[in-house]
């Protein structure tokens, strides 16, 4: 089941979104999904994200359900003032330009608060304020900067995750910090300027490894060659070719994991009862259990690791969570259609976002927008007239679709 748009958590919340390829619109996907009135500002023509190839083909199909769309040109004063007049009563202002960019446009934290004092102003940039925030930056450069590209790779070639991981967390992070100023503005009646960054990002998830330094007095070895916490932690392969990964991370999976797979000589060895014991016997180990699998096909190794209670996986590709019955049965897909590009027209499934509520999904109240779908409805909502609409038209101040 999916929650009602009336119950959804953020249902009263307008947000305002200046923003292209994955950082910004992430933190408006999960705003809109929680239930905000998420509008859109493109510009003329739509966002040039909608018209990516490869890798970022399916940037905006995914960050963009929920939301409405209205294009204006943000570079002629009229589109500013237009701007400027959605944001007048909004409770959410999400920004992800060049530093400098929304301030040159009139839409910098000074002005906007002065006309909205209760307006929460989101700003998703490469850096937070230091010597390197005047700089641009992508997730791949601060995958490189922040040490997640050494970690993920081989030893002599760092290798940025896949995925944009970064973009997306930092997007997180950047509602995280929404949701708090939507809190204290209960109390202060103010709004607040928030600021995310793909870098600092970045060093929040190698923070683990930072402490590990200082825990172990070692540098950290990227993951790809680590020295394992558990003495099984790998990928195995069945007897039929499939890879699958299997941790044992306790001394009670331990125990289960051996009588399922009747390993009891190692079972039986009272110097491989405790982790750090087995850790340090890795070597004689993992070739009785390799040797184990590679007996076993694959469903049948499955459904033993199942029966055993430890954590197991699939190597899978994301072409299989199309078909995946767990995702497919509980509202864990859920489904678009392509406005844009050759197979426009074409509708697909993505992830939902990865929040229950009350046993509940948050579904897809909206579908991706064509470019300016929703702008003669946004400019009524926003008080103008039939005849007014027609005029920005004519002048090339706002992009409408036919009436």
């Amino acid at each position: 089941m999916q929650t009602q748009a009336t119950e959804l958590p953020l249902a009263r919340i307008r947000v305002i979104e200046f923003s292209h390829m994955v950082m910004g619109p992430s933190a408006g996907v999960i705003l809109a999904d929680l239930g905000a009135q998420v509008i859109k500002i493109e510009p003329l023509g739509g966002d040039k994200t909608r018209r990516l190839t490869g890798s970022g083909a399916g940037y905006f199909p995914m960050y963009n359900r929920n939301k409405k769309s209205i294009c204006i040109d943000l570079k002629n004063p009229r589109g500013q003032l237009l701007a400027g007049e959605l944001l007048a009563d909004a409770d959410v202002l999400i920004e992800n330009f060049r530093p400098g960019a929304m301030r040159a446009m009139g839409f910098g934290w000074s002005d906007v608060h002065a006309d909205n004092p209760r307006l929460i102003y989101c700003s998703l940039k490469g850096f937070l304020s230091g010597p390197y925030a005047h700089r641009t930056a992508l997730d791949e450069v601060t995958q490189m900067m922040g040490g997640l590209a050494y970690m993920t790779g081989l030893p002599d070639r760092p290798m940025r995750v896949g995925a944009s991981v970064i973009d997306v967390t930092g997007g997180l992070f950047g509602v995280i910090g929404i949701l708090a100023a939507l809190e204290r503005r209960q109390r202060t009646g103010l709004g607040e300027r928030i600021t995310g960054a793909l870098f600092e990002s970045t060093a929040f998830l190698c923070g683990q490894h930072m402490a590990q330094e200082a825990v172990t007095g070692e540098a950290p070895l990227p993951m790809s060659v680590r020295r394992s916490a558990w003495a099984i932690y790998d990928v195995f392969e069945s007897r039929d070719g499939e890879k699958i990964f299997v941790g044992v991370v306790s001394d009670t999976q331990w125990g289960r994991f051996c009588e399922e797979f009747e390993l009891e000589e190692l079972k039986s060895d009272a110097t491989l009862a405790h982790n750090n014991q087995r850790v340090r016997r890795r070597d004689c180990i993992l070739p009785a259990v390799s040797a184990q699998f590679r007996s076993l096909g694959s469903e049948e190794l499955l459904r033993r690791l199942d029966r055993a209670g430890v954590p197991f996986a699939q190597v899978n590709t994301p072409s299989d969570l199309f078909d995946d019955p767990h995702l497919g049965a509980n509202g864990g897909l859920v489904d678009v259609t392509l406005k844009d590009g050759p197979r426009a027209g074409t509708q697909t499934a993505t992830p939902a976002l990865p929040i229950e509520w009350a046993d509940e999904r948050f579904g897809v109240r909206q579908d991706i927008p064509a470019a300016g779908e929703h702008g003669r409805d946004v400019l009524a909502g926003a008080g103008y007239l039939q005849e007014q609409i027609d005029e920005l038209e004519r002048a090339g101040i706002v992009q409408l679709p036919p009436a």
